[in-house]
């Protein structure tokens, strides 16, 4: 495609884009605007038409609440496109929407495009990422592995020759990586991370007050009041939703140590990932991961206490990075915006071939 004169004409007219194609959300990230999209990765879709009702958070208000020929569905599952044909779609509409305010709006945009995908998926998916995007009208298309990403847009200096550790957990996987001289070093990427701890939380529900309660009821009560360590002051949240027993609406209070020990599992297996990976470190770079700390990134990051709960179990000082939840999306953005730098030329060349990560 890159080769096509229709492709460079309309590229002149065209902003280069970081997209962190996320299994929750999806941000957008213009060369010379900084992040202009933040939206549920949700579609509505006309099940008899195939026709896509709304993108997005319009989409997503949707969830639940459709008539019986119309479904929302989350395209990407795990981090992971599950349907190829509306990511597709869903790519097109943000690159479209990233394009509304262009100086030509007329013209056909033809970016560059850098996509995160998660460090664990596959060749196979990694092509599915670079053709969805292309397929959505990009000029050209690189991935790049999610924790190099979240390092960068967290400010890690990980072209020099320090030890740098980044801890990104999303909806659908949480990755962990030591990163030095512009490479991963250790990478460990498991598919537990938001997602699971919603499902936990409704689980939860289930098995104690007989309550059922959707995505979005248990999405809210981790926000509000879902942890990983005792807090030094307790939060109380209240959960509705159905009755199992009577078939009624029925709403329950509980707290912040209820929810605690109904999602310990999965961050148990998260806290224990980031000890695997600490342990296959070489010494050097824990020394400098000792002295810098852990970065943790993504939206389960603002779990509340997690950042304590990792500290103790690890016995390294832990931060959070300033607005995690676009880390991935604007270290994307600084590779659009420097794509003459050697260094992040070399880590997009490098992601487009294989390594074995540990899942």
């Amino acid at each position: 495609m890159g080769l096509n004169p229709f492709n460079t004409l309309f590229g002149v007219f065209s902003r280069d884009l970081g997209i962190d194609l996320g299994t929750a959300n999806t941000m957008v990230y213009v060369r010379g605007k900084g992040i202009v999209i933040s939206e549920p990765s949700v579609v509505a879709i006309d099940t008899r038409t195939k026709k896509v009702h709304a993108v997005g958070a319009e989409a997503k208000a949707m969830v639940g609440k459709t008539p019986a020929n119309i479904v929302a569905v989350r395209p990407l599952k795990d981090g992971v496109i599950a349907d190829f044909d509306v990511v597709e779609q869903m790519l097109a509409y943000f690159i479209k929407k990233a394009h509304a305010y262009a100086a030509l709006p007329l013209v056909d945009p033809r970016p560059r495009v850098v996509v995160g995908v998660p460090s664990g998926v596959t060749d196979v998916e990694k092509r599915a990422a670079r053709e969805a995007a292309l397929n959505a009208k990009a000029r050209e298309a690189f991935v790049v592995e999610e924790p190099m990403a979240a390092a960068i847009g967290a400010g890690l200096p990980v072209e020099e020759p320090i030890g740098s550790m980044i801890v990104d957990i999303g909806g659908g996987t949480t990755e962990i990586a030591v990163i030095a001289l512009g490479g991963i070093v250790i990478n460990h990427s498991i598919r537990i991370a938001g997602d699971e701890i919603d499902e936990a939380i409704i689980q939860f529900a289930r098995r104690e007050y007989n309550l059922l309660i959707g995505e979005r009821m248990a999405e809210k009560a981790k926000i509000a009041a879902g942890s990983a360590y005792p807090l030094d002051e307790e939060i109380k949240v209240v959960l509705r939703g159905r009755d199992l027993l009577t078939g009624l609406p029925k709403a329950i209070e509980v707290s912040s140590v209820e929810l605690r020990e109904g999602i310990a599992g999965p961050v148990n297996a998260i806290v224990a990932e980031v000890r695997a990976a600490l342990e296959e470190t070489p010494p050097e770079l824990v020394a400098d991961i000792m002295e810098h700390g852990i970065m943790l990134a993504g939206g389960g990051s603002l779990l509340h206490g997690l950042d304590k709960r990792i500290a103790a179990e690890t016995r390294m000082p832990v931060h959070v990075a300033q607005d995690p939840l676009s880390c991935v999306a604007r270290g994307a953005g600084k590779m659009v915006e420097h794509f003459d730098n050697s260094v992040y030329q070399d880590i997009l060349m490098r992601t487009q071939t294989t390594r074995r990560v540990r899942r």
